[in-house]
């Protein structure tokens, strides 16, 4: 929503890229007040960091800490065995991780291009360009704002599988539209980037939850990689209205239609613990697997004798 109103003050384009930049240097002064994830501190074997975190945690929202946090004859027997180094080759180790990485790469790249392509395009809509960069601002905040109520509420597959259904179809109708109710085609586009941006939101949890704790930061990495190179194509999407007015909405609709059917083929990870390793994590649906010896074994284990480290939860 600021980028507008420096926009319309600020009419250099180099001052006002500085103007939006410099600002975001005060956030290197973060890197000494955000703690360290407890589950990849336990992954380490670094319990006693990983329970003064979580002790300050309790703390700060006012819960009772039992005196153990941890059994120490479990933290002990952990820490005796030899912690594997993992790599991002392990992203495509067993065939539901490569399944899961290949359409998390799918899922974040389609999400960019139509954000960014929406966000792009806002001037090429009738009416004054400020007004229509502000109001496709303005739209993210109630899109947040009920991304956060359905990731507190309901299962992850079917809020994004909405959210995406909503923004692409919205946008395929936009062709429909007569050319003189340039109004309504504001105001569907605009409902296009509410739920394509409640979907890019929800996406960044939803990715976290599906990969466990040993490569989740190089599961999230690669994917947010992929939506950079999303980004990096979305202006050539734009391009294509030169052709045909419409264009880009369809093709971007229909990525986006496609994309919600792709991800109800995904794991449900709401009220599901963590995964912690590469076995743990769920089943992509509709594809038969190999249960391995290995695999069997850890989870009989798993089901007779439960750790309280498979979940940091109070």
């Amino acid at each position: 929503m600021l980028l507008p109103l420096f926009a319309y003050f600020i009419r250099d384009w180099r001052m006002l890229l500085l103007a939006l930049t410099v600002p975001g240097v005060l956030c290197a002064v973060l890197w000494w007040f955000i703690p360290e994830s407890p589950r990849w501190l336990i992954s380490q074997g670094r319990f006693k960091e990983a329970e003064a975190i979580i002790r300050k945690a309790a703390r700060f929202n006012g819960i009772a800490v039992p005196s153990t946090i941890f059994d120490p004859t479990e933290t002990q027997d952990l820490s005796s065995q030899k912690q594997q180094s993992h790599s991002i080759l392990d992203l495509l180790r067993t065939q539901n991780i490569r399944m899961v990485t290949v359409m998390s790469i799918i899922l974040w790249m389609t999400i960019s291009v139509g954000y960014f392509g929406l966000s792009l395009d806002t001037p090429n809509l009738h009416g004054d360009i400020y007004v229509n960069c502000f109001l496709s601002g303005v739209v993210e905040v109630p899109a947040y704002t009920v991304a956060w109520v359905l990731l507190q509420y309901l299962p992850r597959r079917y809020s994004m599988a909405t959210a995406l259904f909503l923004g692409g179809s919205v946008l395929l109708f936009l062709q429909l539209v007569p050319p003189d109710l340039y109004y309504l085609t504001t105001v569907l586009v605009m409902v296009g980037k509410f739920g394509i941006t409640a979907a890019f939101s929800m996406i960044y949890v939803y990715t976290a939850e599906l990969y466990p704790t040993v490569v989740r930061n190089m599961g999230v990495g690669v994917s947010s990689t992929a939506s950079r190179l999303g980004s990096i194509l979305s202006p050539y999407f734009v391009y294509l209205g030169a052709y045909d007015r419409f264009l880009p909405y369809i093709l971007m609709g229909s990525l986006t239609i496609l994309t919600a059917i792709l991800t109800l083929f995904l794991p449900e990870s709401f009220n599901i613990p963590l995964p912690d390793t590469i076995d743990q994590m769920l089943r992509v649906k509709g594809i038969k697997y190999r249960q391995s010896p290995t695999h069997t074994r850890v989870l009989k284990d798993e089901e007779e004798s439960p750790t309280i480290l498979k979940s940091t939860a109070f």
